[in-house]
């Protein structure tokens, strides 16, 4: 009698590398937002003559020390665009799983472009600077301003995305979550926008919430792999 021959399973190795890329990338995402927040937020409250009711956090890109928050920008920008990948992979096949990564890809680019083109020194900051701002606005600070702008957009459409795709899956404490954080930051950037007291404040807490929410949901799904 002929022994029947069973063939041996076949591994893919490939599988679990890409699982472990994949965790890798949300990592970036997940840890971009608290980076920035942390080094901004201790440069805000060291650095002489940096009052963050009347200074951005942007404005910290200028002086002898400005090269840090440069590379915070590059950094976490960096940090966000690998994200995006490590999100696009998760979410795929979920709703707004396609739009949620490329947003998130949007304000990464805009971030790094952020700390390429370095806003104007103004209103008292660095030490020296004269109160107010500057009669002309150099084109780099044209530059910051507009790449703030696609920035925040991005990220605010990428938070109602969110709020889409957790309302769709049942979770609706997840989705509220979502867009409150855009509406902090749509908030927030509109008050600072249109001259408001304390805008710059307002901006800073509105940004850091829906950079901050979109690192946690990457931590969420960085778990469940």
């Amino acid at each position: 009698m002929t022994a029947i021959q069973i063939p041996a399973a076949t591994t893919t190795p490939a599988a679990p590398a890409t699982s472990a890329t994949t965790r890798a990338l949300l990592t970036c995402a997940a840890v971009a937002a608290p980076l920035w927040a942390t080094v901004s937020l201790a440069q805000a409250a060291t650095r002489e003559g940096f009052d963050l009711i009347r200074h951005p956090l942007s404005a910290l890109s200028n002086g002898s020390l400005g090269w840090l928050q440069i590379a915070n920008f590059l950094v976490a920008g960096l940090l966000t665009v690998a994200g995006a990948t490590g999100l696009r992979r998760a979410m795929r096949g979920t709703p707004g799983g396609t739009w949620t990564p490329r947003l998130v890809l949007v304000n990464g680019i805009g971030m790094m472009a952020a700390g390429v083109f370095v806003m104007d020194a103004a209103d008292g900051f660095p030490v020296g600077t004269p109160d107010g701002m500057p009669e002309a606005l150099t084109w780099h600070s044209y530059g910051h301003m507009a790449a703030g702008s696609v920035a925040f957009i991005a990220l605010i459409a990428a938070c109602y995305v969110l709020g889409r795709h957790f309302s769709r899956s049942g979770n609706r404490g997840l989705a509220v979550a979502s867009r409150v954080a855009g509406t902090a930051l749509l908030v927030g950037d509109g008050w600072s926008m249109t001259g408001g007291a304390a805008g710059s404040l307002t901006l800073a807490v509105g940004a850091i919430t829906a950079m901050l929410w979109v690192s946690w949901v990457a931590a969420r799904y960085r778990r469940g792999f």
